[in-house]
């Protein structure tokens, strides 16, 4: 029994921590979880996801942004925000003050990096949350044990459709940017361990 017992945090705790916290940490129904560190795959995946995407949207989509993982976004279903490992916005950026901290409300694409951890809270709670943000279109899950990712996208209609791209030699189409992000990029220099 001993060893289903956890801790319960109230949010003041979480914010004092986020406050003075070195690390970036997400508030689960009670529990802190350190959304910081991680494997060398998941580090490479996340900083060539930001270069492809802010190269992209610097030449090509004009009025768009691409943010790292330091930026937080507010997630009305799953409060207070969460720490995506890339988002973009097009148009004017908006943020909203919650205890001091400066939280995106308005991105049209968001990007998570799975590891053993957080697989499921990203292909679970994080996709309901992230359907509930009303300007996203797109929501990639990227794989780090082999090239695959995962696609929900946004139709005009509200509908959301789940693609599942995998091999190098495949491209994820994002209409939001115009762009065909190829997995062979996304995965540079990132090795598979054999299964």
């Amino acid at each position: 029994m001993a060893a289903n017992l956890r801790n319960f945090y109230t949010l003041a705790e979480y914010f004092a921590l986020e406050r003075v916290g070195e690390a970036r940490y997400e508030y689960w129904d009670g529990d802190i979880v350190c959304m910081s560190g991680g494997s060398q795959s998941h580090s490479r995946l996340s900083a060539n996801l930001h270069f492809l995407f802010q190269a992209h949207v610097r030449r090509h989509a004009r009025g768009c942004e691409a943010f790292t993982a330091e930026q937080s976004v507010k997630t009305p279903k799953l409060p207070p925000y969460r720490y995506p490992d890339v988002s973009v916005v097009c148009g004017e950026s908006v943020f909203e003050k919650i205890q001091g901290f400066d939280v995106l409300v308005n991105p049209v694409l968001l990007v998570e990096v799975v590891s053993p951890t957080s697989e499921e809270r990203d292909r679970k709670q994080k996709v309901r949350a992230y359907k509930q943000i009303a300007s996203v279109t797109d929501y990639l899950i990227v794989a780090q044990d082999r090239p695959r990712i995962t696609h929900y996208h946004r139709g005009s209609d509200g509908s959301w459709t789940r693609a599942e791209i995998v091999g190098l030699e495949n491209i994820v189409k994002l209409a939001v940017l115009e762009y065909e992000l190829p997995l062979a990029e996304v995965y540079e220099r990132v090795s598979f361990e054999p299964h």
